[in-house]
């Protein structure tokens, strides 16, 4: 354990430079002591590494020091080719890259971890998009990437679901999302062309909060040559981690109290699932179901819900759409007593 943990600090370091012990700590997942303990483990074994005190020091290796330790393990040889997405790879213009560096990877492996690899790649695939989701064509995905990479601003041409339906937009990138094969932009949204206030080609635009877009609604896109730089602090895979709770937060604004059987609640998912298993418990009129607050988007999206679930649910609360859930199933019922009287009429008088 302890010699994994010399050679990933020796990797970080390598890898990013000067880092404190609590950034070290905090990758490791070990105290700042450990870490202080494990560099004067690796300055004893002879590794050039030195540190400085203050707010602004840190550990850091000497300039130009490398470590030749490369090797794999069997299990980081395995997850290197799990990860492996050609789909989107190819989508992003890097599919023939991805196939070489499995290749260069793959021949520079002993014997037992290709084997081991191969049967990784053989055995398991990794298939983004949901089960009913159609391919949607992303036209501009290499560019806008291509943008992402570079750091640079771009003019696009957005379509959304409000009107205007169609709209300019200039875009700071920040980073490329692949969530349930779907492509999503991380942008904010620039100033004006910095040659417009006075400024040297190439300055940073001023930029705003990111917002998320959809690759897909992306109809036009021309890359400037105005510098886009990433907020200090900002981490791409932080930032949508947020996005996502608050996304989940607005998305459920209201609650409703309802009592569902074990059919029913077995087709409860995502945060209805989660609330059903915090907040569940045993009915007392009806064995075998359970009583829970579940969040709701709304009532008019409630009501279809529930009454897909039809018997195996009941709403308890609040008492709005408790009647509007028993007008709509007595509704539905005389339709269908209605028609079932006909189809008897019409079967005597035949």
């Amino acid at each position: 354990m302890k010699s994994s943990r010399l050679l990933s600090i020796l990797l970080l370091l390598q890898t990013r430079g000067r880092m404190t012990a609590a950034e070290l700590a905090g990758e490791l997942e070990v105290s700042v002591r450990t870490v202080y303990r494990d560099a004067e483990a690796l300055a004893a074994a002879g590794v050039p590494l030195y540190g400085d005190a203050g707010h602004s020091g840190g550990y850091q290796l000497l300039d130009g020091y490398r470590t030749r330790l490369t090797g794999l393990a069997a299990g980081e040889a395995e997850a290197l080719f799990l990860t492996s997405m050609p789909g989107p790879a190819a989508e992003l213009g890097l599919g023939r890259a991805l196939s070489t560096a499995q290749l260069k990877l793959r021949a520079a492996l002993p014997a037992e971890l290709r084997a081991q690899a191969d049967r990784m790649r053989l055995r398991f695939h990794l298939d983004a998009p949901g089960w009913y989701a159609e391919h949607e064509e992303t036209p501009y995905l290499a560019r806008v990437a291509d943008a992402v990479w570079r750091g640079r601003v771009v003019e696009v041409r957005y379509r959304r679901w409000k009107a205007p339906h169609e709209v300019d937009r200039r875009l700071a990138p920040y980073g490329l999302v692949l969530k349930a094969g779907r492509w999503y932009l991380v942008a904010a949204t620039a100033a004006g062309p910095a040659t417009a206030t006075g400024a040297a080609p190439g300055t940073p635009a001023p930029v705003g909060p990111p917002y998320t877009y959809r690759v897909d609604q992306i109809l036009a896109v021309r890359e400037t040559d105005e510098e886009c730089v990433l907020p200090d602090g900002f981490e791409l895979a932080s930032h949508w981690r947020r996005t996502q709770v608050e996304f989940h937060e607005r998305l459920y604004p209201e609650e409703a109290e309802v009592r569902v059987s074990a059919r029913a609640a077995a087709r409860l998912t995502g945060a209805q699932a989660r609330a059903l298993a915090a907040t569940g418990t045993p009915d007392p009129e009806l064995p075998g179901w359970t009583r829970a607050v579940l969040p709701i988007e709304s009532q008019d999206h409630a009501e279809a819900q529930f009454l897909e679930l039809g018997a195996e649910a009941e709403v308890l609360a609040p008492p709005a759409l408790r009647r509007r859930i028993g007008a709509a199933a007595a509704a539905t019922a005389a339709r269908y007593g209605a028609a079932a009287l006909q189809a008897g009429c019409a079967d005597k008088n035949g």
